[in-house]
């Protein structure tokens, strides 16, 4: 029978230290148990390392809430991002104006009701000419979408012109809804 000493060896071969006893009937066992372990260790290693398996997924998933978003295995989902901008109608009557603005912010609080826009604001003065934003959930094709912009009292004015994308984002981004409700005092 054969002891080994598994050890830290310097180049004169004098033992530094021990790290483990090993009990061995034979060099070729010696050799077996060894690979059987380092594979062993290698396995055990691999499925109970955190950090190596937290790079591709995660641990704080939870299935039935990134269905009931709606999301993918990434946490995304498809959206329409529109930017308004100033349309071709240059009116500069006031009450069109007032009307076609107050029908545009109604118009925005039932597409917040229907679940279909959920985000939606303006921009502040640019070169551009861009004057908002919105963001569509629960619409079936950008043709539904145009239509559903169609019902917007600044846009069939001409007084805002839409152009339509669609983007990739969080699907929890709806999730943001409920409590932006209980931080507004007053409706612009």
């Amino acid at each position: 029978m054969i002891y080994c000493l598994f050890a830290l060896v310097d180049d004169r071969m004098s033992i530094k230290g021990a790290h483990l006893l090993i009990y061995l009937s034979s060099h070729r066992m010696f050799i077996r148990s060894l690979l059987l372990f380092c594979l062993f260790a290698q396995m055990v290693g691999a499925q109970t390392n955190p950090a190596i398996d937290s790079v591709t997924t995660n641990p704080h998933w939870e299935e039935q809430l990134c269905r009931q978003y709606g999301g993918d295995e990434y946490g995304m989902k498809s959206y329409f991002f529109v930017l308004l901008k100033t349309g071709p109608n240059q009116n500069a009557d006031p009450s069109l104006i007032r009307e076609a603005f107050k029908g545009h912010l109604e118009n925005i609080n039932r597409l917040v009701e229907t679940d279909q826009l959920i985000v939606a604001g303006p921009f502040d003065r640019n070169t551009k000419n861009y004057r908002g934003l919105f963001i569509f959930d629960k619409v079936a094709s950008e043709a539904a979408l145009r239509e559903l912009l169609q019902t917007d009292p600044a846009i069939q004015q001409g007084l805002l012109e839409a152009e339509v994308f669609s983007w990739y984002g969080s699907a929890a981004l709806p999730a943001y809804l409920p409590i932006s409700d209980k931080i507004w005092k007053k409706k612009p």
